[in-house]
């Protein structure tokens, strides 16, 4: 908004931050004697008018209702600051945020050195806001301190050849993506690695998972809780369909030999003998 104003006329921003003067104005911030203003007084109504006519077109409807009471631009100004800055108590509590997460920052882990940047940037641009602004320098040691280990010799060359009171983030972030490109280009070769998850039960054999690629050069396997659940319940439930089915086809055996029993079994008339026939087999 500054530069905008800044641009069209810079008196429109005296008036925004001193007001207008001695010009009465009514509520809505027509004058109450308009005709009897002096030539320079009808000048600095006019801007005002204009700087408040901007004020009111940029403003979305909702916004408009909640200073519509106001006569004057510089009233309007003052409100816009105070529902969206805050006050001065606010402002310092919330300059204190950002300068400890400042403090705190860090690169996070498979995160590009765009991506963090971009973070960076908008951590900067609300201290910048709040004028607690820090000089090139700073920002520079503060990028270096935040990378992760693996960039450690990138550092360690980037502060023995370059004088990092002089240089520029822009060329420190340009160096950095160019070293990126090496890294990602060896990088270890992915394979895939495999879980087993053990049964509860003896008879039943293990469940396997593929798991998606990994990298080669990493030992821990970091398992998601989730899918170990599942895996589990799936074994369990193998497990119990297994036992189920056992039970099922052992009665179905029982009763099948019973009832070749009752229809296959008699006595011979002749010899008295027990024969028995079998005429499923």
């Amino acid at each position: 908004m500054y530069s905008h104003i800044m641009g069209m006329d810079d008196e429109c921003w005296d008036i925004l931050e001193d007001g207008v003067g001695d010009l009465k104005l009514d509520g809505e911030g027509a004058a109450l004697d308009r005709k009897a203003h002096t030539a320079k007084q009808k000048k600095l109504y006019k801007k005002h008018h204009t700087i408040r006519g901007i004020l009111v077109a940029a403003l979305p409807h909702k916004e408009y209702l909640k200073m519509s009471v106001k006569s004057t631009a510089k009233a309007m100004f003052t409100l816009l600051c105070s529902l969206y800055e805050g006050n001065k108590k606010f402002r310092e509590a919330e300059a204190t945020m950002l300068v400890h997460q400042y403090e705190l920052f860090r690169m996070k882990e498979d995160e590009s050195i765009e991506t963090m940047y971009s973070r960076f940037q908008t951590l900067v641009s609300g201290l910048q806001i709040l004028k607690k602004s820090y000089v090139a320098s700073d920002h520079v040691n503060k990028i270096l301190r935040s990378l992760l280990a693996k960039w450690r010799p990138k550092v360690t060359v980037v502060e023995e050849a370059k004088d990092l009171n002089t240089l520029s983030v822009e060329d420190l972030i340009s160096s950095l993506k160019c070293h990126e490109i090496g890294l990602n280009e060896h990088e270890p070769i992915k394979k895939p690695k495999s879980i087993v998850l053990k049964s509860r039960g003896k008879s039943t054999k293990a469940l396997k998972a593929l798991e998606s690629e990994e990298e080669s050069t990493s030992e821990d396997f970091d398992e998601d809780p989730e899918i170990v659940q599942k895996m589990v319940m799936l074994s369990n439930r193998l497990q119990y369909l297994a036992k189920k089915n056992k039970r099922f086809l052992s009665r179905s055996s029982s009763h099948k030999s019973s009832r070749k029993e009752e229809k296959g079994c008699f006595n011979c008339k002749k010899t008295g003998h027990f024969i028995v026939e079998c005429p499923d087999l």
